[in-house]
């Protein structure tokens, strides 16, 4: 058992003063120090200094690792051109430094304040880097391919990943199954694809709707997308609409990415099968995909969180940063208000769509918690300015373990 004593916490509710944390893997107690030395004598007690915050470590949930080894190869400010620049530096970004720039990456999450993070695996290059992490990791395979023909190559290799991926036995990693798009996966694939999901209860993400040309080609079979698909995969036409796709999940509460340009019959069926949406501010900006409307998700009762994508598409992976451009992005939103539901979109909100046991300082859940080093004392704008002003991550706990000091 372990006593930490900030002076202040950060909860999803209000600021406490005062107050220590009792914990080993999960917080045990949260009470004045004096009573807790008491009701844990042989603990260890770490009493932090002057305007130290201590506050639920952040969960990014959709991250691409196999990208890392990105700084300027790609072309920005427009979906199609950065996807034929992807496919035309493929090798370099997968290449020979990438297994520094994975274990960089994670490296640079820890030292941002991110305790928990979701791993979108194309061809687990990444499950090494990931297994080896510091952090709680929910590593999604991820399945692409929406020609009929290679279904059951491209099943194969899925399935070994997937299995890959479960043969990694260490606390706090979580295989899991993502499915691309709703334009790069055929519909038979989809489904053997589910049964597993169903069958394993495992959670399931997927990129939905980040472009104008996945609308077009989607909605008409037409677009910046049918040139893409007609020369480099021979297809006239779309695998399945967007109704379609998202027919697939209504058993299945999934965590859809991007949802830039859903349409209001979509952004009905999210809300009325309890999906959640991933916003990734900075990669919708970087690709020239607009900017997410949150307001119609809060009027439809939409479950929203945060996240930075991949390197290929941000500059860093930086919850903290990416709050900040969020928070300038929706400029009509309640400067508080919306604040605190940033923060909850990388911490509880963020937790609960994972379906992990951590996420908020409350006894109980799992001792994942960082300390922020504060200029002066909190007012009741704190969430404003945690976001703004970017202090200092001292410290940082996972699983009650101290993995940054």
């Amino acid at each position: 058992m372990q006593i930490i004593s900030p002076s202040f916490i950060y909860t999803a509710d209000k600021l406490l003063r005062n107050l220590s944390i009792a914990y080993d893997k999960t917080i045990h107690k949260i009470a004045p120090l004096e009573e807790l030395k008491k009701e844990f004598p042989d603990a260890e007690v770490t009493v932090l200094q002057e305007n130290s915050l201590l506050m639920p470590g952040l969960i990014n949930a959709h991250v691409h690792l196999e990208f890392s080894a990105h700084k300027t190869e790609l072309s920005y400010g427009d979906f199609i051109n950065w996807l034929y620049s992807v496919i035309e530096n493929r090798e370099e970004l997968i290449g020979g430094s990438v297994d520094t720039a994975m274990r960089e990456s994670v490296e640079s999450m820890l030292e941002s304040g991110i305790t928990t993070f979701g791993a979108v695996s194309s061809h687990g290059m990444d499950l090494e880097a990931c297994a080896n992490a510091p952090q709680n990791v929910v590593f999604f395979n991820e399945l692409i391919g929406s020609q009929a023909t290679m279904a059951d190559a491209l099943f194969g290799d899925f399935l070994s990943r997937l299995d890959a991926s479960k043969a990694v036995n260490r606390d706090g990693f979580y295989p899991a199954v993502a499915i691309h798009s709703p334009y790069s996966v055929h519909p038979v694939l989809i489904k053997k694809a589910l049964a597993i999901v169903k069958n394993e209860n495992l959670k399931l993400t997927a990129h939905f709707m980040e472009s104008e040309a996945e609308r077009k080609w989607l909605d008409e079979n037409d677009g910046d997308f049918k040139e893409f698909f007609v020369n480099l995969l021979k297809q006239n036409s779309a695998v399945s609409d967007s109704k379609e796709f998202l027919e697939h999940f209504n058993d299945i509460p999934t965590l859809l990415t991007h949802v830039v340009k859903a349409n209001k019959d979509e952004i009905k069926t999210i809300s009325s099968k309890k999906h959640t949406v991933i916003h990734c501010p900075i990669s919708n900006r970087l690709l020239g995909n607009g900017t997410l409307n949150i307001k119609e998700l809060n009027e439809n009762n939409i479950r929203w969180i945060v996240a930075t994508d991949g390197l290929s598409s941000n500059y860093k992976l930086d919850l903290f940063e990416e709050m900040k451009v969020s928070l300038f992005m929706h400029s009509d939103a309640p400067l508080l208000e919306f604040a605190t539901a940033l923060l909850k979109g990388v911490t509880a909100h963020a937790a609960d769509a994972l379906g992990l046991n951590t996420g908020e300082i409350v006894e109980g859940k799992n001792a994942d918690m960082i300390v922020l080093d504060l200029d002066n004392e909190p007012n009741d704008e704190l969430a404003i300015h945690l976001i703004l002003h970017r202090y200092n991550v001292s410290k940082v706990y996972i699983n009650g373990e101290l993995k940054k000091n």
